[in-house]
């Protein structure tokens, strides 16, 4: 996100040109089911206290019968919206963006993927419309930079992602001393120069993950909360009066799925219930993996 100013199982459903399908798409007025090769149901059980975070390297993606596939799956408006971008990185981007989105929605909810209609709030975070998903209590959060997407999904509870590349991305001191807390700032000018870009991300993905959660985006001033790190695995936020909002009803967790890679993750608590993070690599319509990652920082 722009820095802001001053105001092994398979979920095969597309294959090369010639290879036989292993995934069934039924009608419209059917439900819709996915499969792996050995034609069992892909579809995913969510518990209440799961967060899954799906990760797919676009870079990677560079399949001209997947685009193919996964321009299908688009409304005429996304469509409309990726032929607006100007670079050809842009749309790319994009286009997986968007079937990440339909394609791992559909593994929770019997919805076609090209049946998922999304809204925006007034704030711009987007919503599921769909009557089914709602009902069940499904949502999701996205975020991307360069090279990664983060696809966050749960249910019954608010949840915000964010993932930055610390390498290709610049930290800004003078970004903190606008916008950060005045403790943040002073934190961030204690630690080595030479890590302190690397704080700054870590300050920067636990805020933006926050005020993804909470719906609002930066309409929420960033130097009215703030992160500290109690020891070198911990994190706990502390939040000013003001945002109407108690520390203790949000989690947090901070892992690196490459060394280039932050990402930082917002879970609203359900009462004493435990939660567990599962990760999962993918490229849409193709593969996936779970993947196991240490996390670096975790709220108690």
């Amino acid at each position: 996100m722009k820095f802001p100013r001053k105001r092994k199982r398979y979920a095969v459903a597309v294959r090369p040109p010639k290879a036989s399908p292993a995934c069934v798409s039924m009608s419209a007025s059917s439900k819709y089911r996915t499969f792996d090769d050995t034609g069992e149901t892909n579809e995913i059980p969510l518990a209440p206290g799961e967060i899954y975070l799906w990760l797919a390297a676009y870079d990677q993606i560079t399949e001209g019968y997947l685009h193919s596939a996964y321009r299908e799956l688009l409304s005429a408006a996304e469509k409309e919206q990726e032929s607006r971008f100007y670079f050809a990185r842009d749309r790319h981007r994009y286009l997986i963006t968007r079937a990440l989105v339909r394609t791992v929605l559909s593994r929770y909810i019997s919805i076609d993927p090209k049946e998922w209609v999304f809204s925006t709030n007034a704030y711009g975070r987007p919503d599921i419309v769909n009557p089914e998903a709602r009902g069940a209590g499904l949502s999701f959060n996205i975020s991307h930079t360069h090279s990664l997407i983060v696809l966050g999904v749960t249910k019954c509870r608010a949840l915000g992602v964010d993932v930055e590349n610390v390498r290709a991305r610049g930290a800004s001191i003078d970004i903190a001393d606008r916008f950060f807390a005045p403790q943040e700032v002073a934190a961030l000018n204690a630690v080595p120069l030479h890590q302190q870009q690397y704080r700054f991300f870590e300050y920067w993905t636990f805020k933006e993950a926050y005020i993804k959660a909470r719906g609002m985006g930066l309409s929420l001033p960033l130097d009215k909360f703030s992160f500290h790190y109690p020891d070198d695995r911990a994190v706990e936020i502390a939040i000013d009066p003001e945002l109407s909002d108690d520390a203790t009803h949000w989690q947090f967790w901070q892992f690196q799925p490459a060394p280039e890679y932050l990402v930082a993750i917002c879970a609203e608590r359900i009462g004493d219930q435990s939660s567990s993070l599962i990760v999962r690599e993918a490229i849409p319509m193709l593969s996936e993996k779970e993947s196991a990652f240490e996390f670096l920082r975790v709220s108690t």
